[in-house]
């Protein structure tokens, strides 16, 4: 159990953070999804990022008075794209965006996007980075200082890799998303910090950043506050996955095979080691 849902809607840009002409809102989803509404200049338009359902979604732009004018799928999985189809029949047509190779697996995609393409909705230019691993199209929307990343980087943690390899996922993680500046805010597909920091204390227990990062988001939790977005600066103190070049990191995989030392390699042993923690 991850504690409780965050309040519907929830605005989730941190105090005096917001970019003008830009809001984020969280809509939580299922079980412990996010989807998130971005709403541009007018006030009165939002896209939605990877919408699990239809239902939470329409409560949110009903909540604040927005109008569906697109929708930005981050990949293919079901917990990410089983709202388009409904929204679509609501709302009317509306550009679908996803990556190229997703082309079939995603319901009502119009637009097949590629890697460093840009394009611009509600007067926001977004830019495409592709970041497979978990799946092979996986995409990060980056608009504003914002990165939508899906199941790609979460906070403190990552996805499974479910159609890429190792290589691919750290090579997502290591080089593609670690270019954003550290205060980019990282927008994931799922609210599971609280066990992925468990997990970062389990691998580097003298990490005092990890530390303080549990405390504080335990008080979120409590609260009932989604723990998003976080922020590039926090995932490079305390994101296990963006430290495979870390001595203590290095050593608790070498535990698992002795002299390993490839980034990549290390990269791999961390995930299988999450994948049963």
């Amino acid at each position: 159990m991850q504690g409780p849902r965050p309040a519907l809607g929830a605005e989730v840009r941190p105090d005096g953070g917001s970019v003008p002409g830009m809001q984020v809102f969280a809509v939580p989803c299922l079980r412990d999804n996010y989807a998130y509404l971005i709403v541009g200049a007018s006030g009165s338009e939002a896209l939605v990022v990877d919408p699990s359902e239809a239902l939470p979604v329409v409560a949110a732009l009903s909540e604040h008075g927005l109008t569906l004018k697109g929708i930005l799928n981050t990949h293919h999985h079901v917990d990410h794209v089983g709202g388009n189809a409904e929204l679509v029949q609501q709302f009317g047509p509306m550009p679908v965006y996803a990556y190229m190779s997703d082309k079939g697996r995603i319901p009502e995609q119009t637009h097949f996007l590629q890697d460093g393409e840009t394009f611009t909705e509600l007067g926001l230019e977004f830019r495409v980075l592709h970041i497979p691993g978990h799946t092979l199209g996986a995409i990060a929307y980056v608009c504003e200082g914002c990165a939508f990343t899906g199941d790609t980087l979460f906070a403190a943690g990552c996805g499974r890799m479910f159609e890429g390899t190792a290589e691919m996922m750290d090579r997502s993680l290591n080089e593609r998303l670690a270019e954003l500046p550290d205060e980019t805010l990282i927008y994931c597909g799922h609210e599971y910090t609280a066990k992925n920091l468990e997990f970062a204390l389990s691998v580097e227990p003298n990490n005092p950043d990890v530390a303080r990062e549990i405390e504080r988001v335990a008080a979120l939790r409590r609260e009932g506050k989604p723990t998003v977005p976080s922020n590039f600066g926090r995932e490079r103190l305390t994101n296990p996955f963006l430290r495979c070049n870390r001595p203590a990191i290095i050593a608790a995989m070498q535990k698992r095979e002795p002299g390993v030392q490839d980034r990549a390699a290390v990269f791999g042993l961390l995930r299988a080691a999450k994948d049963v923690f």
